[in-house]
């Protein structure tokens, strides 16, 4: 039968409408109406329409058409057309879902399909041919490619330059942070999401918990990080004030009580970039954790050395020697550590993805990154184990000290302190030890492209956090996500905290980028940039408890036995053995290659008679003692030491696996088991509000409030308490991979076609002809 009513028209044109005799109004074309989301200070460069962004590289039916637009901040597409295949994705306030932040820009190359030309852009170059594709390769692993079949050829041609140039600036203060601080500190009225963007130079930023976040900017911050750890021979030094000594340092730092400003003065010219020794951290039994670049001075190496050592014992209450590790000799260095990215950016991105599957494994092992990552976890542990079983303080010693160090002195305090293990301890320790100790931001994440400086040491921390994580679920506050978009934000050209070398050149660049843009700072070092800390300018508060880890067992966590709040207590009872493995023996161990300095007394330095003996001894006892900690139930509030083994130091599939479609598992990866938990957390924290409601006798109304604000994304009593997952959830939550990563097929894995109906591939070779 034939329906009378007419079929809804499925073609969908792009083109200006024909003007109709009966129209007086002639309708503009959709595309023209669209228009970029600007911040402060964000102004487009150059745009072009009728652009179409690829989704799937062997079909053009899941394409969109839309606008491509440059801005001195992004790139971004714009389009009216749904996403195909999504039903969620997390949204970023500051950016939208086809945005690009110039600065995760890593190549940009151009392509004419009828000369069969292509081209690498870089800065101020110019462009012989009329581009018909626009291929970027991010740095996050994306691949995101334009057409431009229907734009104007020339229009093409000036964005693809205009993505170029401003992708690739010259000059720290090109970055788009100084335009925004610029425009803010002109329009001081001026808002972005409700909030106040400023963020340096508060003394704290609140977090997503509400607390503050010490930025160690000022005295105070320190002095409470001594009170906090108990380190009573140490004192805040304030002999660097105004960057006077050294200018990779930060102002206020803590030194041992017995160390004089004068003699500080007169040490500092013997170091590597006067980086005197850092105190980082004291353990309860009194040992300190201490970081110290090399003495260049060789006719004073020794005399000094012995000095600062002795100063740093004095500090010990038991008065215990002092362990040197040379991060130089026994972790790999900045070079091989980029090395062995690139190589796991290229199996990562690889086209087509599945052929090589069948040498995945033996190529993810070739790259040596997680090889590396098993070395500064290694490496870590045996350091704890120097401060807790041997009481010895441990001084980390590196040619500038402020590479190696600061992964490995922030790996060893979020293994020894579970405060650190917070979301705003973490983020203390990213301040304290990264941002306030001089890693260089600015060269190591390449934000102006020199890339004989860049090195991925922040992403590597990260990455080792992660594997403690999944080993040790419920020792951490934070989640994967949170580690994920921590990572994300680093390339983002916005926040202050990720964009500088250290503290001094923040303030020299935005002073002099204030003074010529006639801003009045007052009483302020340098423009106050917006904080990464400060989560609300990216994400809405809902968006935020994805950060938190649903597992994760504070402190004071409550339990209810017998209709009575206990805290919880890990027993033995509830501790199965079968989980945990003791680790393989310690080969080629860093003790072998270090030494013990004398005690404060000594007055020459040298070996101790019974070095070689103590040595082998103390390596035995490494081994006795990691041995007896795995056999032992794990103290979430107390220790935590890592899994060495092949099987258990896992590639991180969220980080590196999250743009490539092939690689995604409907309902499956992370998140399967995130959203039981948190359904059952949630059920949990519902039931303890209603025993403290019974308990109180008070009404069922007054905890509405307090129902409406639960901690967990997925709430039981929610939109999403269904008998199974949504439909949304795959390994790549809360990210999207369609319509950001030009793949062969955005079908998902070959089972998924198999099950889709598609027929089984033998070998390689059939599956790539299958397209």
């Amino acid at each position: 039968m034939f329906s009378l009513k007419p079929s809804k028209p499925t073609f969908k044109s792009y083109l200006l409408p024909l003007p109709q005799a009966e129209d007086n109004i002639t309708s503009e074309p959709r595309i023209k109406k669209l228009e970029p989301v600007l911040l402060p200070g964000e102004i487009v460069v150059n745009e072009v329409n009728f652009v179409r962004k690829c989704i799937a590289t062997d079909t053009s039916q899941y394409d969109l058409w839309g606008k491509l637009v440059c801005t001195n901040f992004k790139i971004s597409f714009i389009t009216d057309d749904p996403m195909p295949l999504q039903k969620f994705h997390y949204k970023n306030l500051l950016l939208g879902e086809h945005d690009v932040p110039l600065t995760c820009i890593e190549q940009i190359v151009t392509v004419n399909d009828t000369k069969r030309k292509q081209k690498v852009l870089g800065p101020n170059q110019k462009l012989k041919f009329n581009p018909t594709e626009l291929i970027i390769y991010c740095k996050d692993f994306r691949i995101v490619r334009f057409r431009f079949d229907e734009a104007g050829p020339e229009s093409a041609k000036k964005v693809c330059l205009a993505i170029a140039h401003y992708s690739q600036p010259t000059d720290l203060q090109l970055l788009f942070a100084f335009e925004y601080v610029g425009e803010i500190y002109h329009n001081p009225a001026k808002k972005v999401n409700g909030v106040d963007p400023g963020g340096g130079g508060s003394g704290g930023i609140s977090s997503t918990s509400g607390q503050q976040t010490p930025l160690f900017e000022t005295y105070s911050d320190w002095d409470r990080e001594i009170k906090r750890t108990g380190a009573s021979e140490w004192r805040v030094c304030s002999v660097n004030e105004g960057y006077m000594i050294s200018t990779c340092l930060p102002e206020y730092f803590v030194v041992p009580s017995s160390l004089a400003d004068q003699d500080l003065k007169l040490y500092s010219h013997s170091f590597i970039g006067r980086r005197m020794p850092l105190w980082s951290w004291n353990h309860p039994n009194g040992s300190a954790l201490v970081r110290m670049a090399n003495i260049k001075d060789v006719l004073q190496q020794r005399r000094i050395d012995q000095r600062i050592c002795n100063a740093i014992t004095r500090s010990h209450p038991l008065r215990s020697d002092v362990y040197k590790s040379d991060l130089d000799k026994c972790l790999p260095n900045i070079q091989e550590i980029q090395a062995a990215h690139i190589k796991l950016k290229q199996l990562c991105v690889n086209e087509p993805f599945e052929e090589t599957e069948e040498k995945w494994l033996s190529s993810l092992e070739n790259t040596r990154w997680l090889e590396y990552i098993r070395s500064f976890l290694k490496h870590s542990a045996e350091l704890v184990y120097m401060m807790e079983c041997k009481h010895v303080s441990v001084v980390l010693q590196e040619e500038e000290g402020r590479d190696l160090s600061c992964l490995a002195a922030s790996l060893v305090q979020v293994m020894l302190d579970p405060y650190f293990r917070t979301i705003v301890g973490f983020q203390s320790l990213i301040q304290k030890e990264w941002v306030m100790a001089g890693y260089q931001f600015l060269d190591r994440c390449n934000h102006l492209k020199r890339s004989d400086k860049e090195s991925p040491l922040f992403l590597m921390f990260l990455d080792c956090v992660w594997q403690l994580l999944e080993q040790y679920p419920a020792a951490f506050e934070f989640s994967e996500v949170y580690l994920m978009i921590l990572y994300d934000s680093a390339r983002i050209s916005l926040f202050g905290t990720f964009l500088f070398n250290c503290p001094h050149q923040r303030v020299k660049e935005s002073t002099e980028f204030a003074i010529s843009k006639n801003i009045q700072l007052g009483d302020e070092k340098g423009l106050r940039f917006p904080c990464v800390w400060d989560w609300s300018l990216q994400f809405t508060s809902r968006d935020r408890l994805l950060f938190h880890n649903p597992l994760y067992i504070g402190k004071s966590a409550p339990c209810v036995q017998n209709g009575a709040v206990k805290s919880f207590k890990r027993s033995k009872k509830n501790y199965s053995s079968t989980l945990r493995g003791v680790p393989p023996a310690l080969k080629n161990g860093i003790i072998s290659e270090q030494e013990f300095l004398p005690r404060r007394n000594s007055l020459i330095l040298k070996l101790k008679p019974d070095f070689l003996q103590q040595t082998e001894s103390q390596s035995n006892s490494m081994e006795q003692y990691f041995r007896d900690w795995f056999a032992k139930p794990v103290d979430l509030h107390g220790v935590i030491l890592p899994h060495l083994s092949g099987t258990q130091i896992k590639l991180w599939k969220l980080c590196y696996f999250r743009w490539v479609p092939e690689a995604q598992i409907n309902h499956g990866g992370f998140i399967a088991a995130f959203h039981k938990v948190s359904l059952l957390a949630d059920e949990v924290d519902m039931l303890n509000r209603n025993l403290r409601q019974c308990k109180s006798n008070s009404p069922l109304q007054g905890s509405c409030s307090e129902l409406d604000q639960g901690r967990m994304y997925f709430r039981a009593n929610g939109l999403n308490d269904t008998s199974g997952a949504p439909d949304f959830l795959s390994s790549s939550f809360p990210f999207s991979p369609v319509g950001n990563l030009c793949r062969r097929s955005i079908l998902g894995t070959p089972l998924s076609k198999f099950l889709s109906g598609a027929k089984i591939w033998l070998s390689t070779e059939t599956l790539a002809n299958e397209d």
